[in-house]
C-alpha cells in the first residue's frame, strides 16, 4: 500500500507535450513530478516551446529523448505520431496555448505535438492544461473550441485566476504542476 501511494503511476506511460508559452517553465517540474510518481515520460515539444525551455531539459528530467519535430530521427524508425500516441496511457499537454486549442478543435495537425493530439483521439486519454492571457481566455472562439473539446471527451484541468506573465490578474493561469499531477492520477485510476 505505502509503495502505490508512493509511486501512484507505477508501470504508466505519459506523453507530456509542451506548447510555446511562458508556463512551460512549469512543464519541466510537471515532468518530474511525473517520474517520481512512477510513470515512464516521452516529452514532445512545440518549437516555440524550445524557445522557452531548452529539450535537454526534459531528456534529464525524463532520461528519455525528447521529440520536437515529424521530421526527427527515432531510433527504432517508427513514426512518432502514431507510436506515441499508441504507448500512451495519458497525453497531457501542458501548456496548452490558444492556438494549440485551436488546431486541436480544427483537427488542424501541422506540427508534431497538433499531430499527436489527433492521432490520441481514442488511442489514450487526453488531458490539456490551458495557459493564457485572460483576454484569450474569455476571447469567444477560445471558448467555443473548449466546448468543442470538452464535448469529445477531452478533459481539462484549469486555468487557475491570478497573476499572469503580462502583469495583469485573471483567469489564464496554467495550473501548478501538483494539480495537474492529481489529476492525471485521478484520470488513470479509472
Amino acid at each position: 500500500m505505502a509503495r502505490e501511494k508512493s509511486k501512484p503511476l507505477s508501470g504508466r506511460e505519459v506523453l507530456l507535450c509542451v506548447t510555446g508559452g511562458i508556463a512551460c517553465y512549469k512543464s519541466a517540474d510537471l515532468a518530474s513530478k511525473l517520474v517520481q510518481a512512477g510513470a515512464g515520460v516521452h516529452v514532445a515539444m512545440t518549437e516555440a516551446a524550445t524557445q522557452f525551455v531548452a529539450p535537454l531539459t526534459f531528456q534529464t528530467l525524463t532520461a528519455r529523448q525528447v521529440f520536437t519535430s515529424l521530421w526527427q530521427a527515432t531510433e527504432d524508425f517508427r513514426s512518432q505520431h502514431l507510436s506515441l500516441t499508441g504507448s500512451a496511457d495519458l497525453m497531457i499537454v501542458a501548456p496548452a496555448t490558444a492556438n494549440f486549442l485551436a488546431k486541436m478543435a480544427c483537427g488542424i495537425a501541422d506540427d508534431l505535438v497538433s499531430s499527436l493530439a489527433l492521432s490520441a483521439q481514442g488511442a489514450c486519454p487526453i488531458l490539456l492544461a490551458p495557459a493564457m492571457n485572460t483576454r484569450m481566455w474569455e476571447a469567444p472562439p477560445t471558448r467555443a473550441n473548449v466546448e468543442k473539446l470538452r464535448g469529445w471527451g477531452v478533459r481539462f484541468v484549469g486555468p487557475e485566476e491570478g497573476r499572469l506573465a503580462c502583469d495583469t490578474v485573471g483567469p489564464g493561469r496554467m495550473s501548478e504542476p501538483e494539480d495537474i499531477l492529481a489529476r492525471a492520477i485521478e484520470l488513470l485510476r479509472k
